[in-house]
């Protein structure tokens, strides 16, 4: 994974782990890899993948089971509402983007309808 040096790594992680979690490449209820694997995974501090999870499990996406791991978590409903907020994020992200280029809302959406066409 390639980090921005302007922001959090654990931020980065999180939301790497967010997006499959959300787009089903994580399933409800999938064991997710242990701290020390997290840590060689994504090349970071094992103290920065135990952020990523206290961070996930305080957004309710993952919880902790005792000698057991980390599991994505089997609350549908939870996983639903974070894919709304973040694709209202990213939605968000990508109006203010088009709004420094003088492209309003209507025609970026004309633009994105067009894009889909070809």
């Amino acid at each position: 994974m390639q980090y921005d040096p302007n922001s959090p790594i654990w931020l980065q992680v999180m939301t790497a782990i967010k997006t499959d979690i959300v787009t089903g490449r994580r399933p409800p209820g999938e064991k997710l890899p242990g701290g020390r694997e997290l840590a060689v995974l994504y090349t970071i501090n094992p103290n920065t993948a135990a952020r990523v999870y206290q961070e996930l499990e305080r957004e309710g996406l993952c919880e902790s089971r005792r000698g057991m791991g980390t599991y994505v978590t089997g609350d549908e409903e939870r996983i639903a509402q974070v894919r709304g907020t973040m694709a209202r994020q990213a939605a968000a992200r990508f109006a203010n983007e088009m709004e420094k280029l003088g492209i309003g809302r209507q025609e970026a959406a004309r633009m994105i309808l067009e894009e889909e066409k070809e």
